[in-house]
């Protein structure tokens, strides 16, 4: 990973790492949380970015980090097997798992996991023969381990799934960091908020081909090589900030195909900062088992955004598939 230079503040990574909640199971809040005001009033900007792109490199190596993601299976109603057989509805990696390892039955929107006879499978350590599951829509799921793996369940748009990682998966073996854009202060930008009346909830493209609901608190609306630009914000953590899902030219040679991710800090007086120095790559491009969402109708940018991320250079083996967008 390349930082704005060559040493770091420790204030900067100290407060940042404060600022930081952990990773939810959602693609869209794995960027650190950005530092309030009162925090960065006295760090240099350069060492908060620089910071951030550390934390955001460590993130990604954690366990829960992207980067440990090894399968997605979708549930049917009824009994689900999971095991290794590639018969399984829930297919787990081979050689990390026995055939058979348990059930999981989905019920409307209920979910247990029943383990097979003579299996190790534990949750927090304790060990499991029946556990109603709870996925990530209602907080945090229940984690079900075996060996280096561990899987959970996942809802989106009213669809269940169970999402498989494995602590010595082959992708964070081979990371080597992510490279960026040199550092410029020209895209860190002032935008206006212009809130909607009543926040609603849109239509999202997502990279699995379908479209998931998410709230929308109004847009942010700036100005770069004298054009106006308006791009529709997301609200996917409830703590103030925007979320934008944003494209540009450079999508498909020199960034990620699928657009980019930012987040801003709340909105202060009607205004807020739009930096793309911070802007990131979507989990989609570390792995084929993420639901990444897409840049809504009108956040393709007609002018190429030179800040931030860059394509991750092993995104061609593991990037899921890009599905068309709106816009």
């Amino acid at each position: 990973m390349r930082h704005s230079g060559p040493h770091l503040a420790v204030a900067a990574v100290a407060a940042l790492a404060a600022a930081c909640g952990p990773d939810v199971a959602s693609e869209k809040s794995t960027a650190p949380s950005t530092l309030a005001p009162a925090t960065t009033a006295a760090i240099p900007w350069e060492d908060q970015v620089a910071a951030w792109k550390q934390h955001r490199h460590e993130r990604l190596q954690r366990p829960d980090g992207w980067l440990t993601l090894v399968g997605l299976s979708w549930l049917r109603e009824g009994d689900n097997r999971v095991g290794s057989d590639p018969e399984s509805e829930v297919v787990l990696p081979a050689g990390k798992a026995p055939a058979l390892l348990g059930v999981i039955q989905l019920s409307g929107d209920k979910t247990t996991f029943r383990a097979a006879s003579g299996v190790d499978v534990r949750s927090a350590g304790a060990p499991v023969r029946e556990l109603a599951l709870t996925s990530d829509r209602a907080g945090e799921p229940t984690p079900l381990e075996h060996g280096t793996l561990t899987f959970t369940v996942i809802e989106r748009a009213d669809r269940f799934a169970v999402r498989v990682r494995d602590r010595e998966a082959e992708t964070l073996r081979r990371f080597a960091g992510l490279e960026t854009y040199p550092l410029d202060p020209a895209w860190r930008l002032q935008a206006r908020f212009e809130p909607v009346e009543e926040v609603r909830e849109v239509a999202v493209p997502n990279a699995v081909g379908y479209e998931e609901k998410i709230r929308s608190p109004g847009h942010v609306i700036f100005e770069v090589q004298g054009q106006e630009v308006r791009l529709l914000a997301l609200d996917d953590t409830g703590d103030g900030r925007l979320f934008l899902v944003f494209g540009d030219p450079t999508n498909g040679s020199e960034t990620y195909g699928g657009g980019r991710f930012l987040y801003t800090d709340p909105p202060r007086g009607g205004r807020v900062e739009v930096d793309f120095n911070r802007s990131y790559n979507p989990p989609c491009v570390f792995t084929p088992y993420a639901t990444c969402p897409l840049p809504p109708r009108g956040n393709r940018l007609p002018f190429a955004v030179r800040a931030g991320e860059k394509r991750y250079e092993q995104e061609a083996a593991h990037a899921a598939p890009i599905q068309p967008a709106a816009g």
